[in-house]
């Protein structure tokens, strides 16, 4: 009961709204549940949930404590509702931040007037840096979630909650990091609705509520992940471990490709773009239903942040297809001989090939590295597998291989000097399942494929990267053959990159 009353007086809506709660239409039918997502990510200025408590807290300290400045230390959210807080109550304030937070983070805090400290290392760096000067200056300590005014203040969102959807709801699905939004989100909810279940979602490379709860007493982690910034924190608070130990029903990890993918859904029913710590209660909500028999109801996701960085969109896309299991990566031996390419593309069928990358090495065997598009998941991949062994491939599953994904796609390739008379060739061809096969149909069979570069990021052309072996005496009538094509294709053969990194010696002397 001290927290409810603590969540009802609350003071938030100085600085916050009262977000959406919205249908996720696409999610909804493909999940065959009802999602909801309660929209943290349009909160104004700050984008995010954390004003809330920051907030809360500052408004209920005495004018006096106040006058004399507030300090903090964030990953970069929490900062700007310090910052927010403070710009709104005339205060000044000093923050702490990570070398590691985002830089769009930052530049709010910093738009939002408060004095911003890089600390060198992690997030408990910059905490101790803040206690450090909040004991030596006076100024008093915004804590990110480890507070009773601050998770009353994050609670609001549940009493928000209740207002909004009065009708029966199965389970709600929180971020976690440090635990504040959960425990104010847990404390209210199961007050007034305790039949409603309550599922942290952490990414598997910082799940300290998890190992915490599993233990039996909060847990200190070694190191945690730093692609979901938000939620980067080594340890738990003390209270909302506390509340979590009393009140939590399940918790949930979540790898980097489930968030991708999770951020991709999220895109595709919104339009609006989440930060990976705000994508973790999609990614949770998708992890449980798939693994669940019980399916029907309404869930609620708490999208709870939107401060991404623009350069990090790429490796969210590459990832996203593998986290919703959309795509398989596979390595995969096939004879060096012309035209084995195409008859591979035939053995695969009519699935869209989405990578293709491959080096002249040996003269027996090609060693090829391909991506494949899956409509249905993990069972059709087996599928895919299989029908490859059948026709005599040797198959190497690498879809769920960290290396591979990182590093050797982008890898494969570097100098062969077995490829003589190698002339190389960039193609463009408009995208469209089946437009590879098409494309090796027409380049044909009489000169030998020796360099393959592929990938299809989504785009109304394809482009391909190619080595083709042809002697002197045969360059015009290769020539004559392309332009036949009707594929818009530049000689790249006296490239600098090229010749400096894939022409083997011979090559790079002529």
């Amino acid at each position: 009961m001290q927290y409810l009353e603590r969540i009802l007086r609350a003071r938030v809506y100085d600085v916050a709204i009262e977000s959406p709660l919205e249908l996720a239409p696409r999610l909804s039918a493909r999940l065959g549940v009802r999602v909801l997502l309660k929209r943290e990510e349009l909160q104004p200025r700050v984008s995010c949930f954390k004003l809330r408590g920051a907030y809360n807290m500052m408004a209920q300290l005495p004018d006096a404590v106040r006058k004399q400045g507030v300090v903090a230390s964030s990953a970069g959210n929490h900062a700007q509702g310090v910052a927010l807080a403070a710009e709104r109550l005339g205060v000044r304030a000093l923050v702490y931040v990570p070398e590691t937070a985002p830089a769009i983070k930052l530049r709010a805090v910093e738009a939002l007037g408060a004095e911003v400290r890089i600390v060198a290392g992690s997030y408990d760096d910059a905490q101790a840096a803040a206690l450090r000067t909040a004991r030596d200056q006076g100024l008093s300590f915004v804590p990110p979630f480890d507070h009773p005014d601050v998770i009353a203040g994050q609670g609001t969102i549940a009493m928000e909650l209740m207002r909004q959807h009065p009708e029966p709801i199965r389970a709600v699905f929180v971020p976690v990091g440090g635990g504040g939004l959960i425990a104010g989100v847990a404390a209210y909810l199961k007050a007034l609705r305790p039949e409603i279940a309550i599922i942290g979602v952490e990414p598997e490379d910082a799940a300290g509520m998890t190992a915490s709860l599993r233990g039996g007493k909060r847990i200190e982690l070694d190191q945690v992940g730093v692609f979901a910034d938000g939620v980067a924190v080594r340890q738990v608070g003390a209270e909302p471990y506390r509340l979590c130990e009393q009140l939590i029903d399940d918790m949930i990890e979540v790898d980097t490709d489930e968030i991708c993918a999770a951020i991709k859904d999220i895109y595709e029913d919104t339009r609006g773009i989440v930060e990976p710590a705000g994508a973790l209660a999609v990614a949770g909500l998708k992890k449980w239903v798939y693994s669940s028999q019980d399916l029907g109801g309404t869930f609620v996701c708490i999208n709870s942040g939107a401060n991404m960085n623009f350069d990090r969109l790429r490796h969210v896309a590459e990832r996203a297809e593998l986290g919703e299991g959309r795509e398989a990566i596979l390595a995969v031996d096939i004879p060096e001989r012309p035209g084995s390419f195409r008859a591979f593309c035939k053995a695969i069928g009519r699935r869209q090939v989405t990578e293709f990358n491959y080096r002249f090495a040996a003269a027996e065997v090609a060693h090829v590295f391909v991506g494949v598009e899956l409509k249905h998941g993990s069972s059709e991949r087996d599928q895919i597998i299989d029908a490859l062994e059948r026709e005599g491939y040797a198959v190497t599953d690498l879809s769920h291989n960290e290396f591979a994904k990182l590093h050797t796609r982008h890898l494969v390739g570097g100098v062969s000097e077995r490829a003589r008379d190698e002339r190389v060739f960039r193609f463009e061809f408009p995208e469209r399942p089946g437009a590879l096969l098409r494309f090796l149909d027409a380049v044909g069979e009489r000169w030998n494929i020796s360099l393959f570069h592929y990938r299809n990021h989504g785009s109304d052309y394809g482009r391909v990267c190619a080595g083709i072996q042809v002697p002197d005496r045969e360059l015009d009538e290769l020539q004559a053959h392309l332009r036949g094509l009707g594929y818009t294709y530049v000689d790249e053969t006296s490239n600098p990159a090229y010749r400096l990194f894939l022409a083997g010696a011979r090559a790079r002397l002529d």
